[in-house]
């Protein structure tokens, strides 16, 4: 698939969908007031586009500073329960459990333990919501690795730690992309929740409370449709991660 397909597909199903949410908006002639069509979004970017940029930045530098720490939390969660079956039918109930809780209701206990530490707190959501997946893919990877290689290295003279980095790790790296790939979305999800939550002044999610309060529905949707974007370039950051350390794997 060439480079420009890549790109041409992408922005081909974008501007389709720009095109039907704004047809459907004239269509039913719904005020903005309403429902804000895309046609609404230009002017409320360019009236509030310093504070686009500035809580952009906000909520951005949180989201990759919380995916981070869920990537070293989770890679090392996943390589314990990967490669040890007692820790991994031990841990695995607790983290099912607690993924299982709604992270709207762990965002307000957060907010009430840290109060004041707003940076701090939104790390934290957003790390909480999104390691599970990191987690759960690393572990699957090594605890599937077919044990005849293991039974040739072995043979061959491999030591663990050469089994572990040369064949079980390799291995595991398809699905942590895959799984990163829906780690930033969700760690996306937590940063705004904490934003909207706690109204500590900073953040996309502190503009789209702002515009519910106003009832401005343009800056609303204007603040969505700056979410999606940055949700976008994270994604295609993971991908051009993942062509260079996993682009084996890769099947047209």
């Amino acid at each position: 698939m060439s480079a420009s397909h890549k790109f041409l597909v992408p922005l081909a199903a974008m501007i389709g969908f720009l095109l039907v949410w704004e047809w459907i908006v004239w269509v039913n002639d719904w005020p903005n007031y309403k429902m804000a069509s895309p046609s609404d979004l230009g002017p409320a970017f360019w009236k509030f586009r310093i504070l686009f940029l500035e809580y952009g930045w906000d909520t951005l530098w949180r989201t990759v500073v919380g995916l981070g720490i869920s990537v070293i939390v989770g890679v090392l969660l996943g390589m314990v329960m990967g490669l040890s079956r007692t820790s991994r039918d031990a841990l695995y109930p607790l983290l099912v459990g607690f993924n299982a809780i709604p992270k709207a209701t762990v965002v307000p206990v957060i907010a009430l333990l840290l109060v004041g530490l707003d940076d701090l707190n939104t790390v934290l959501i957003a790390f909480l919501i999104s390691f599970f997946p990191i987690a759960v893919s690393v572990s699957i990877g090594l605890s599937t690795l077919e044990p005849e290689y293991r039974d040739i290295l072995r043979a061959l003279g491999a030591s663990k730690t050469t089994i572990f980095l040369k064949i079980a790790l390799p291995k595991t790296l398809p699905e942590f992309f895959g799984a990163l790939k829906i780690a930033v979305t969700l760690a996306f999800i937590g940063t705004n929740l904490m934003e909207i939550v706690e109204p500590h002044g900073k953040g996309l999610g502190h503009l789209f409370d702002s515009g519910k309060i106003n009832a401005d529905y343009p800056l609303m949707f204007a603040v969505l449709i700056a979410l999606a974007f940055l949700g976008i370039v994270l994604y295609y950051i993971v991908v051009a991660l993942e062509q260079i350390f996993a682009g084996w794997a890769e099947r047209d």
